[in-house]
């Protein structure tokens, strides 16, 4: 068993070991995950849920079904709050069910017609406000049903990969996302924190982590450049990082969530150690 300790919390992302490497399904995702000694499969489809449950994990995140990329449509633009309201009330209902803790939450892309690059930008600040409008009632109704939504901050400089980077999205900057997060000021809205998107807009990653100790809700691991394995090769210290979450009492999960480029096992067992502190 790769993690010994178990002070981390670790949970695989399963589109990224589904759709790379040798693809693995939910199924074997999960023996993997109980090989590895890692709690959690996140990302999953609630009807997959079962197989999750079958093997005593839980989902430490989902999405809530939007069509297309999840990060487009977001809470910035107001056109998109009737379907993000009833797809995010639904999907907070059923984790209250399961007993999962995260529903993940986005600003979306800046522009007026999501979809549509040549259309009118929102502005920073109107988009800030509609985020906070969107999500107010949200939060609470969330914090209620003992679960939290992850507004989660992306990179828009990595442009060689839509998995990669996503020029266009709103909250490429961390402040801007927290600010977004400490005025709605409810148990039931914290932070996505993925160091992978932090390091390329920001850097700097202890310091930020300790700012924003009393709103980090759900944490994102991958190598830097390229969304690779969390090895040597990669400009983050992981380990650093996880003894700084130790440090902060952070006792939330920690999302593996890397494009494999080599045997995705061996890759992941690496990782899974690295951030085993």
């Amino acid at each position: 068993m790769a993690a010994t300790k178990g002070r981390i919390k670790q949970s695989i992302a399963y589109w990224c070991f589904n759709t790379a490497g040798d693809q693995w399904d939910v199924e074997k995702t999960c023996e993997v995950a109980n090989q590895l000694g890692c709690p959690s499969v996140e990302l999953v489809e609630p009807s997959d849920w079962p197989i999750l449950k079958k093997h005593g994990l839980v989902s430490a995140l989902s999405l809530i079904g939007m069509e297309g990329a999840p990060f487009v449509k977001g809470y910035n633009n107001p056109i998109y709050h009737e379907e993000l309201t009833a797809r995010t009330t639904q999907a907070i209902d059923e984790h209250a069910a399961a007993g999962f803790p995260n529903v993940i939450a986005f600003t979306g892309f800046e522009y007026r017609d999501a979809e549509d690059p040549t259309s009118e930008k929102l502005s920073r600040e109107e988009g800030a406000d509609n985020c906070v409008q969107g999500l107010k009632e949200l939060a609470d109704y969330a914090a209620k049903q003992g679960v939290t939504i992850c507004l989660e901050h992306l990179n828009t400089r990595d442009d060689s990969h839509p998995m990669k980077g996503h020029p266009g999205y709103q909250g490429d900057d961390l402040d801007y996302v927290a600010s977004i997060i400490r005025r709605v000021d409810s148990p039931g809205l914290k932070l996505l924190f993925d160091v992978y998107h932090v390091q390329i807009m920001h850097g700097d990653i202890l310091r930020r982590l300790e700012e924003n100790k009393d709103i980090l809700g759900h944490i994102h691991a991958a190598g830097c450049p390229g969304r690779a394995e969390i090895d040597a090769t990669q400009e983050v210290n992981y380990p650093a990082v996880m003894h700084k979450l130790l440090e902060l009492g952070y006792d939330g999960y920690v999302g593996q969530e890397y494009l494999p480029t080599r045997d995705p096992f061996e890759g992941l067992k690496e990782a899974v150690q690295l951030c085993d502190v």
